[in-house]
């Protein structure tokens, strides 16, 4: 599956632990990373400072659904369930 462009569901409902620019301390969940723009499109996408785990994320229809909607609620109820 290909990343919807502009969706932005995973840079906005997982936590990121990993220190980056403008997120000092990581992302909590539910947050918006700073990183999205105004279309939702990341500015550090093919930075070397953008975190391995964002690096690391692959677009699949379990993790993104069908819509930006679906992908947002998969995402935010896999954060609640993987808390510790």
């Amino acid at each position: 599956m290909q990343c919807r462009i502009g969706c932005g569901a995973c840079c906005i409902a997982p936590s990121i632990s990993s220190a980056m620019p403008l997120h000092p301390l990581g992302k909590p969940a539910a947050v918006r990373c700073l990183h999205l723009d105004d279309e939702n499109k990341c500015t550090i996408f093919l930075s070397p400072e953008r975190p391995r785990v964002c690096e690391g994320f692959k677009a699949t229809l379990d993790v993104c659904g069908n819509s930006r909607a679906e992908a947002l609620a998969i995402l935010s109820e896999w954060e609640v369930l993987t808390a510790s």
